[in-house]
């Protein structure tokens, strides 16, 4: 059995517990840039396709062709409700895409 002294089972918990604060922080941090955008829910791409019924192949085709507004945050993808909202609205007046 492996004998550990008090100092070094200190040391080694407080490591522990600056990556947990670390990880933390991250997700509150990420929480925070999902929800609000100018006063706006955001969405991501899982939420998109799920919302839309479509592939993440389909998702990339509308940005590309300037479909759908997005927002990229810390490398990630994001959607404004409203503007998801108005994209719905001409996608059902114009019969589909």
């Amino acid at each position: 059995m492996v004998q550990i002294d008090n100092e070094t089972l200190y040391k080694m918990f407080s490591q522990l517990m600056e990556r947990f604060d670390k990880v933390d922080n991250t997700l509150e941090r990420m929480n925070r840039q999902k929800t609000v955008l100018d006063g706006d829910t955001l969405l991501d791409n899982y939420d998109m396709c799920t919302l839309l019924g479509i592939t993440k192949r389909t998702l990339a085709r509308y940005r590309q062709k300037k479909l759908v507004t997005y927002y990229m945050i810390d490398g990630r993808t994001y959607y404004k409700s409203s503007e998801v909202k108005d994209f719905l609205n001409r996608r059902g007046k114009s019969g589909g895409l």
